[in-house]
C-alpha cells in the first residue's frame, strides 16, 4: 500500500483525485503554483508545496520542480490527471526512474501511442480500422498533395504529435491545399515542437465514441461501456453521456471488441481510453488512444458504478484487477456538462474574474466535481474548466431532466460562464431525441443570429443576467458595497454556497 500520494495538478480533478486517496487512507499531497495559492485543492489535500510561477512553464510542466518534491516529500507515487504532463512520455520516464511509482501506463506506451501516426501504424497492423489516409507522416508538399489527389477532399491535415484541435486544418479544395499543409505543420511546431503531420479523409458528419479500458500488469483486461461525446466546440469537448444512444448493441459489441483489441495491442496497463469515429452507417474508425484518466471519467463510475481513480491506483500498487468483464453490468444512463469560464457570445474566448457568488445545485442523482468555490480567482494561466455537474438517471431523458434542473440552480458571479449555453444544449429538440454529431454546435449554434440563443432562456436566467449585469458594471467597488451580507463566506446564501 503506497502511504503518500503526490497528486501533480489542479483543480477539479485535483480535488477528485485527492477524495479517493483520502478514502484509501493514503495521504494526499498537492503542489500549488504562486496564482494557486489559495486555490480549492490546496484545502483539500493533506499536504500542499509551493512550486512558485504563473505560467505553467514555470510551474506544472517543469519537470525538475515536480520529481524533487516528490523526492523531498517522500512521495510513494504521483498521479498525473489529465492534461500538463500526463500524457508526456519524457516526464513518466523520468518518474520511473526516479524509483517512484507512476500513477498510470509505462513511457513506452504513452510514447507509441502518443505519436498519431505510430499508433495508427500499430491499430491497422492489429485489425484495428482506422481512418482512411497516411500512415507515416507526409513532409513535403509534392508528397502530400499527390495523397490527397489519391485520397480525394474533404480531406484532415493533423499534428502528428499531438491533438486537441492544435494543428488540425480542414481542407476541401485543392487551391486550398497548400497553405493549409503549411499552416497545420507552423501550429504542430508551436504546440508539441514537432512538425510533423499526416492526412485523413474526412467522415461527414461523425459521432465521436470513446470506451474506457482498464488493465493491470498481469495480462488482465476490460471495458467499462462507451462514452457519447460528440458535442463539441472547438474540437473539445463540453457535453458528455453514457452510454451512446447511437449505438445499437451489435455496434456496442464491436466497438468496445476494438478497444480492448487496441490496449492489448500496445501493452497497455492502468486506465486508458480509446477514441473512434463512428459515421451514419455505423461503420467504426479509430482516432487516438488517450493514456490518462479522462475530463469526463464520472459519466463511466455512475452508470458502472466503479471509481476509476481507485482501480488506478490499485493497479500502480501491481494488484491484479478485482474485477472481470461480467462484473460490469450498464446501470442507467449519465450526462455530464463542463462549466467553463468563457463567453459563448465571444467565440468562447475564455474570461477571468473572481467568483463573488457560487451557488451549488443539489438533487437526486447529481454529481459535482468542482475547482472553485467562492472566491476563487479565475485568472488567464490555466485552463478555463471551472466544475463538472454530472447526473444519473434510470434512462436517458431522466439523467437529462435531472441536468436542465441542476443547470438552472447552479449560480456562479463575478465573471462569464457558459452555463446558459449549456442549458440551450440540454433543452435542444435534437439534442433531445439524440440526433446530434460532432458538427451540432457549429451548424446548431453558432449559425444562429448574434443573441438569438438567449431569447429560449427563462425568465430566471434574465434575471440573473440583469444582477450580474449590476455587479459587473460596478466591479471597481468592495465587495461588501456589491454583495448582500448573506453573501459573505461565513454566512452562506441558501444552503448551497460555498
Amino acid at each position: 500500500m503506497f502511504k503518500k500520494i503526490l497528486i501533480f495538478n489542479r483543480g477539479e480533478i485535483a480535488v477528485r483525485i485527492a477524495k479517493t486517496v483520502n478514502e484509501l487512507g493514503i495521504t494526499s499531497a498537492v503542489l500549488f503554483s504562486d496564482a494557486d495559492r489559495s486555490a480549492l485543492h490546496t484545502r483539500y489535500a493533506d499536504e500542499s508545496y509551493s512550486i512558485g510561477g504563473y505560467y505553467p512553464a514555470e510551474s506544472y510542466l517543469d519537470v525538475d520542480k515536480v520529481i524533487s518534491t516528490a523526492k523531498k516529500i517522500k512521495a510513494d507515487a504521483i498521479h498525473p490527471g489529465y492534461g500538463f504532463l500526463s500524457e508526456n512520455a519524457a516526464f513518466i520516464k523520468a518518474v520511473e526512474e526516479s524509483g517512484i511509482a507512476f500513477i498510470g501506463p509505462s513511457s513506452k506506451t504513452v510514447e507509441t501511442m502518443g505519436k498519431k501516426t505510430d499508433a495508427r501504424r500499430l491499430m491497422h497492423a492489429k485489425g484495428v480500422p482506422i481512418v482512411p489516409g497516411t500512415i507515416d507522416p507526409v513532409t513535403s508538399i509534392e508528397d502530400a498533395s499527390k495523397l490527397v489527389q489519391e485520397i480525394g477532399f474533404p480531406v484532415l491535415i493533423k499534428a502528428s504529435a499531438g491533438g486537441g484541435g492544435k494543428g488540425m486544418k480542414k481542407v476541401t479544395r485543392m487551391e486550398d491545399f497548400a497553405d493549409a499543409f503549411e499552416s497545420a505543420k507552423r501550429e504542430a511546431l508551436k504546440a508539441f515542437k514537432d512538425d510533423s503531420v499526416f492526412i485523413e479523409k474526412l467522415i461527414d458528419d461523425p459521432r465521436h465514441i470513446e470506451v474506457q479500458v482498464l488493465a493491470d500488469k498481469h495480462g488482465n483486461y476490460l471495458h467499462l461501456f462507451e462514452r457519447e461525446c460528440s458535442m463539441q466546440r472547438r474540437h473539445q469537448k463540453v457535453v458528455e453521456e453514457a452510454p451512446s444512444s447511437f449505438l445499437d448493441e451489435s455496434t456496442r459489441k464491436k466497438i468496445t471488441n476494438y478497444a480492448l483489441l487496441a490496449a492489448k495491442a500496445c501493452g497497455y496497463y492502468n486506465a486508458g481510453t480509446v477514441e473512434f469515429l463512428v459515421d451514419n452507417e455505423k461503420n467504426i474508425y479509430f482516432l487516438e488512444m488517450n493514456t490518462r484518466l479522462q475530463v469526463e471519467h464520472p459519466v463511466t463510475e455512475l452508470i458502472t458504478g466503479t471509481d476509476l481513480v481507485r482501480e488506478q491506483i490499485f493497479i500502480a500498487m501491481d494488484r491484479k484487477l478485482a474485477l472481470t468483464q461480467d462484473d460490469i453490468k450498464l446501470k442507467g444512463h449519465a450526462v455530464e456538462c463542463r462549466i467553463y469560464a468563457e463567453d459563448p457570445d465571444n467565440n468562447f474566448l475564455p474570461t477571468t474574474g473572481k467568483v463573488m457568488l457560487h451557488r451549488l445545485p443539489s438533487g437526486p442523482g447529481l454529481r459535482v466535481d468542482r475547482g472553485i468555490d467562492f472566491g476563487s480567482e479565475v485568472g488567464i494561466y490555466y485552463d478555463p474548466l471551472l466544475t463538472k455537474i454530472t447526473t444519473w438517471g434510470i434512462d436517458r431523458i431522466s439523467a437529462i431532466e435531472r441536468m436542465s434542473i441542476a443547470l438552472s440552480n447552479y449560480l456562479i458571479a463575478g465573471l462569464y460562464t457558459n452555463i446558459s449555453f449549456l442549458k440551450w444544449i440540454i433543452n435542444n429538440d435534437k439534442f433531445r431525441k439524440g440526433d446530434y454529431n460532432i458538427n451540432f454546435i457549429d451548424k446548431e449554434f453558432l449559425s444562429l443570429p448574434p443573441g438569438e440563443w438567449k431569447k429560449q432562456g427563462t425568465e430566471e436566467d434574465e434575471l440573473f443576467a440583469t444582477a450580474f449585469a449590476a455587479l459587473h458594471r460596478n466591479k471597481k467597488r468592495t465587495e461588501t458595497s456589491v454583495l448582500p451580507k448573506a453573501c459573505s463566506e461565513n454566512n452562506k446564501w441558501g444552503g448551497n454556497n460555498d
